[in-house]
């Protein structure tokens, strides 16, 4: 039963993580993101990444204990966590495209009106 409780533990443990690859995996479409990224896009998304952990270790201004054997200063654990999301969502787009796997294209944009021409001259 001991078993059991530390197999669930661990699976809940690891549910976002999986969350997480399963959204870059299936709801990111990586052939048009890699371009945008290669153009300079991964600049805004570097600097969002480092002001958020700036802001999280603002918020959570404690030192971390989690690999057990050392001591992770206040700063540097938030970045590394949020630099390990970034690096598993870059791991994902690769996958995808290792797998060619893309996601279905949802238009935004609502379909452009038909103009129908014999209504169009009738009214002249």
């Amino acid at each position: 039963m001991e078993f059991g409780n530390h197999l669930l533990s661990l699976l809940l443990a690891l549910l976002p993580w999986a969350l997480w690859c399963v959204w870059w995996l299936f709801a990111v479409n990586w052939r048009k993101a890699w371009p945008m990224l290669a153009a300079g896009g991964w600049v805004p998304a570097g600097l969002l990444l480092v002001m958020a952990s700036m802001a999280w270790a603002m918020i959570d201004a404690r030192p971390c204990n989690c690999l057990g054997f050392l001591v992770v200063p206040n700063g540097w654990w938030q970045l590394g966590y949020l630099s390990t999301l970034a690096a598993l969502a870059l791991v994902s787009g690769w996958m995808q495209g290792q797998f060619a796997w893309t996601p279905p294209e949802i238009r935004t944009e609502p379909p452009p009106e038909a103009h129908d021409h014999q209504d169009a001259h009738a009214h002249h």
